[in-house]
């Protein structure tokens, strides 16, 4: 029986690597200054001179949209990074030894994801204040539990699987058997969580910036200009489409990978 195609693996992965590229290319390069302000250029449509259009400061919204991708998109991979290697290192002390110290993070972690991670990140940052570094930093704690609860789990599932055993009885560490032969079969579980991570993680920066406390300016990012665009929707409602097209876009992306990949691992 012949096999079927991964679509959603390919779709997805194809627009990721077509908006990561735009997204690499904004690092370094701008059709136009995207803080430079231009009077006479405000709220022109789009065309090919202006792509999506100005905003009302006669900036270039694509260029714009560029930077803020690209703002939201390493806000989204540190946090990822962050919360994947803290909850790696937790899931798996808790999950391989078990015992009080895991019942004790159990509990802590089923707290802290008893609550929106929104509302704890908007608690973190009226306390610590706004800006890239420290949404990189209350987002990273809070995604810290969804991945050690994800870990925890499969390290349960395999530490008492026969090949983990015959690794302890040929003399292998801990540290070996943790790292070098379980930690690799929960990548198939991992990945995936991986991915749904980054795109909470982009939403809850866009969110927060949107509200005004992310970001702060002249930095674009994606949420504080779709907060800028709301007022404009009437009069210009090119600023809004592509600015939140460019949030789908990149969810979306991400979200086909996302099912792609859990379709490749169910397939085996």
């Amino acid at each position: 029986m012949k096999k079927r195609g991964n679509s959603f693996l390919y779709i997805g992965g194809g627009i990721t690597v077509a908006m990561v590229a735009l997204i690499l290319v904004g690092f370094f390069w701008t059709p136009y200054n995207t803080t430079e302000m231009n009077a006479a250029a405000k709220f022109q449509a789009p065309s090919l001179q202006h792509l999506l259009g100005t905003d009302n400061f006669g900036r270039d919204i694509f260029s714009r949209v560029l930077e803020g991708a690209g703002t939201t998109f390493l806000i989204g991979i540190c946090v990822v990074v962050i919360g994947c290697f803290f909850g790696i290192l937790i899931g798996s002390l808790c999950g391989y030894y078990g015992g009080i110290p895991d019942l004790i993070l159990t509990r802590i972690c089923d707290s802290i994801t008893a609550f929106p991670a929104i509302l704890l990140g908007l608690v973190i940052i009226s306390l610590i204040g706004g800006g890239t570094y420290n949404i990189i930093i209350a987002l990273g704690i809070l995604f810290i539990p969804s991945f050690a609860r994800i870990v925890r789990g499969e390290y349960a599932r395999c530490r008492e699987l026969n090949y983990i055993k015959s690794a302890r009885l040929m003399g292998a560490s801990a540290f070996s058997v943790m790292y070098r032969h379980i930690l690799p079969n929960t990548l198939p579980v991992l990945l995936p969580a991986v991915t749904i991570g980054f795109n909470n993680a982009v939403l809850s920066e866009a969110s927060m910036s949107f509200l005004g406390i992310g970001v702060h300016p002249p930095q674009a990012s994606l949420g504080s200009m779709l907060n800028d665009s709301q007022t404009y929707l009437s009069s210009a409602p090119w600023y809004a489409l592509g600015t939140g097209g460019a949030i789908v876009v990149l969810i979306l992306g991400v979200s086909l990978l996302s099912e792609g990949l859990q379709q490749a691992s169910r397939r085996g």
